[in-house]
Parts: C-alpha cells; sequence; structure tokens
C-alpha cells in the first residue's frame, strides 16, 4: 500500500497510477496552501489577496484589473470582490483609478500600506518558502519544477 492510499486509510488500491498521482497534487497542494494561508491570516490578507498585492509591487504601475486576473498563480473568479476588499481596508492597501483614454477601464495600483504590508511579509515568507522545501537537493528542486511545468502543460494547451 502507497502512503497516499495509507494516509487516507483506503482499502481498495488507486484506480489507476495517473489518478495517485493527481490526488498526490491534490493533497500536497491542499497541505502547503494551508500552510501559507496561514501566514498570510497572521497579516490580515488571505492567498489571493497576497497575489494580488504581489503582482501589483512586481509589476511597479497601475494595472488593470483583467490583467491582475490574467496574472494571479490561481484563478480568481471574483477579482473585483477581492480589489473591493483590499481597498475598503483599513488603511487601504490598493487604489483605483478610471483610466484616461478608455473610461470602461479601472486601473489598480498597490498603495503605501500595501507596499508596507508585503515589506513586513517578505522575509517570514521566505523563510516558509525554504523551510518547506528544505528537504530538497537544488537538483531535486530543478526536477520538481520541471515535472510540474510538464504536468501543467496539457491544461494550459487544453489538451484534457
Amino acid at each position: 500500500m502507497g502512503k497516499l492510499q495509507d494516509e487516507l486509510q483506503k482499502r481498495e488500491p488507486f484506480a489507476c497510477v495517473e489518478q495517485e498521482a493527481i490526488l498526490n497534487l491534490f493533497r500536497t497542494s491542499d497541505r502547503l496552501h494551508h500552510r501559507f494561508a496561514r501566514l498570510f491570516r497572521e497579516y490580515g490578507l488571505t492567498p489571493s489577496q497576497y497575489n494580488i498585492l504581489r503582482i501589483l509591487r512586481g509589476e511597479g504601475k497601475p494595472l488593470p484589473c483583467l490583467e491582475i486576473a490574467q496574472r494571479t498563480i490561481t484563478v480568481v473568479p471574483g477579482i473585483t470582490g477581492l480589489i473591493d476588499r483590499l481597498e475598503n481596508a483599513t488603511p487601504p492597501l490598493v487604489s483605483r483609478q478610471r483610466s484616461e483614454e478608455d473610461r470602461r477601464i479601472v486601473n489598480v495600483s498597490i498603495t503605501q500600506a500595501g507596499l508596507d504590508v508585503l515589506g513586513r511579509l517578505d522575509a517570514p515568507l521566505l523563510e516558509l518558502h525554504r523551510k518547506a522545501m528544505a528537504h530538497f537537493s537544488p537538483e531535486e528542486l530543478a526536477e520538481l519544477i520541471r515535472l510540474l511545468e510538464k504536468t501543467r502543460q496539457p491544461c494550459e494547451q487544453e489538451t484534457i
């Protein structure tokens, strides 16, 4: 019996090795997501809110909402609501400005308060990244990255 089968207390073997691999990915993702979400909560953020702030800081200039949504790590169905919450935080972590060229476009920028939160979060987040992957060698990490990218290919090419 494999480790995941044992963890899940699954009596029957998985239907196929592909199923076991996918369920291992889901379980691993869930465990990591939970641990990172706990850290973000300490700073008053959700993982999705952190993701938006990270994108805005990295770009260094205002971005339209739809472009922010395209750049997120995980699919964010309610980007407008997330930006609302960041804008309504005390103090506001983002601000919105209507485009002068096209009034239909609303650009979002990170505020100084948003930059400050990310600045306080940077070191603990980097430490958590390192701790989560400390048991891997650099070569293993490179291989893991390669395999995960390969795993995503059919999804991104919409062949599944």
